[in-house]
C-alpha cells in the first residue's frame, strides 16, 4: 500500500505570529530592568505611575491599548513643586526680612498643609474701606517680589475683612470689597513686578473666614488682612 505523505501544515497550531513571542521577550526584559532601576532609586510616585502607565498601556500594539504620547506632560502646567526644603528656607529668608524691617507687627509668616502664607495686616496695605494699596504696601511687595516671581507654584491672594458691614456704591458688601483687594494685589504684582499672571489667582472671603472672633476692636483688626498663599501642588495629573 502506497503510505502518504504527510502535510507539513497538518497538526500545527494556530496562534500569535512568531514576532509576538519576540516582542514580548523584549517587553519582560525592558520590565524587569525598569524596575531594577526603581529598586534602586527613591520612590517618586509620579514618575513610578508614569512609566507603569508605558507597560499598561500596551503600546498601543493590541486593540484597547493606550499609546503614550511624550509630548503630552505627566505634569501639570506649574510642574515644578516646591519641596519642604525649599519652603523652609524661603520661609527663612522671609523671616529675616521681616525682622530687618520691623515688620514683626504687621506681616506673619506661617508654614502648614497648604504650603506658605505671608499674612499682612489691612493697615499695611490698605485705608478702612479703602481698596488702592497703600505706598507702604508696595514697598513691602516690591522687596518680597524677587523671592517670589521666579516660583512656578500658584499663587492665591486672598482677601479677608471683619464683620463690621460695608454698603457703598463701590462695595455693597464685605465681599467686594475684600475681592477688589485682593485683586488690586495681583493687578501690582503682574502691571509693576512682571509675575506670571497664569499663577496668580484671587479670592475674596469678606468676614467669613476670621482669624479670632470678632468680639473685640483688637480681634477685628486682626481678622481685617490679606493672604499671599504659595500653594503645594499635586504634580500628577490623573487620566479621564
Amino acid at each position: 500500500m502506497r503510505r502518504r505523505r504527510r502535510n507539513q501544515n497538518e497538526g500545527s497550531s494556530v496562534g500569535s505570529p512568531l514576532w509576538m513571542t519576540t516582542f514580548s521577550d523584549m517587553m519582560t526584559l525592558l520590565l524587569c530592568f525598569f524596575v531594577l532601576l526603581f529598586s534602586f532609586s527613591s520612590i517618586d510616585v509620579a514618575r513610578f505611575q508614569a512609566v507603569m502607565s508605558f507597560f499598561t498601556g500596551n503600546l498601543g500594539v493590541l486593540d484597547g491599548g493606550r499609546t503614550f504620547k511624550p509630548e503630552e506632560s505627566l505634569y501639570s502646567s506649574n510642574g515644578f513643586e516646591m519641596s519642604m526644603e525649599e519652603f523652609e528656607l524661603l520661609y527663612h529668608r522671609l523671616s529675616d526680612y521681616v525682622q530687618e524691617e520691623n515688620l514683626q507687627q504687621s506681616v506673619h509668616l506661617e508654614l502648614d498643609e497648604r504650603g506658605m502664607t505671608i499674612r499682612f495686616a489691612d493697615n499695611v496695605f490698605f485705608d478702612i474701606g479703602k481698596a488702592e494699596l497703600k505706598p507702604e504696601a508696595k514697598r513691602v511687595l516690591d522687596n518680597i517680589s524677587p523671592w517670589l516671581k521666579e516660583l512656578e507654584n500658584p499663587i492665591r491672594i486672598e482677601g479677608h475683612t471683619d464683620n463690621w458691614p460695608i454698603n457703598t456704591p463701590q462695595f455693597p458688601s464685605n465681599w467686594e470689597l475684600s475681592t477688589h483687594r485682593a485683586t488690586n494685589v495681583i493687578r501690582y504684582l503682574v502691571e509693576e513686578q512682571g509675575f506670571n499672571p497664569e499663577i496668580l489667582s484671587a479670592a475674596g472671603y469678606g468676614e467669613y473666614r476670621p482669624l479670632v472672633s470678632n468680639d473685640t476692636a483688637e480681634n477685628r483688626s486682626k481678622n481685617r488682612r490679606v493672604d499671599i498663599v504659595i500653594l503645594r501642588t499635586d504634580l500628577w495629573i490623573e487620566e479621564p
